[in-house]
């Protein structure tokens, strides 16, 4: 049994999901500019979310640094990043030189380095794995990761007979199995986020309290 509040809550729920819903179904120029007007507020929200993350997480590491807390270092290394960071995108803008410079020789390094270790992770993970449950599935992977380790770069300038170029075997792996399992990801998370999205719109989850 639903509260007064919970049920006020649901009931708004409910009847602005079915707006928008319906503005894509039937574009009637009411529909249609509720549905717009909806859309934006939740995205003006989801930014405010977005700064009272960050907000967060400069108050949190503030507080271990300034306890000396372990590990204070790395928070004191956030703080600054996040500083330098917000100072030139704010005075200099998110594309100028500067912040280009940021993104290009900062995150994308940082971001290519801790994907190179997830794939190395994943590898020995496998390879674990294969020795407590040995069987076909696990005998693919390894021998498919090892195949796309092996085709991102010469190992120690020994270039493998037809497994680099667009037409090797490399990116046959890359373009055909790896696209098809991700986009078999996609549907399963958009058939999830549609059974979720109907459960919230029949009251049956309510995220919002209840």
């Amino acid at each position: 049994m639903m509260r007064g509040k919970t049920l006020i809550s649901a009931i708004i729920v409910i009847v602005l999901g079915f707006v928008v819903l319906a503005g894509y179904f039937w574009p009637l120029p009411v529909l249609v500019s509720l549905r717009d007007l909806l859309l934006k507020w939740a995205v003006l929200l989801a930014a405010v979310a977005l700064l009272v993350g960050v907000v967060n997480l400069f108050t949190v590491h503030w507080g271990k640094a300034s306890s000396g807390a372990k590990g204070s270092i790395y928070s004191i290394v956030l703080i600054f990043s996040l500083v330098i960071t917000l100072i030139i995108a704010l005075y200099f803008g998110p594309l100028s030189t500067w912040s280009l410079w940021i993104y290009n020789y900062i995150q994308v390094p940082v971001e290519t380095s801790l994907m190179a270790v997830l794939a190395v992770i994943l590898v020995v993970a496998v390879v674990r794995m294969a020795r407590q449950r040995p069987n076909l599935f696990s005998v693919v992977f390894i021998a498919t990761g090892v195949l796309m380790l092996l085709g991102s770069a010469p190992l120690m300038g020994i270039e493998i007979p037809g497994l680099y170029g667009p037409e090797g075997l490399r990116s046959l792996l890359a373009q055909i199995p790896a696209v098809a399992g991700a986009r078999g990801i996609l549907l399963g998370v958009a058939l999830g986020v549609i059974a979720t999205g109907v459960r919230v719109l029949i009251g049956s989850d309510r995220p919002y309290g209840g």
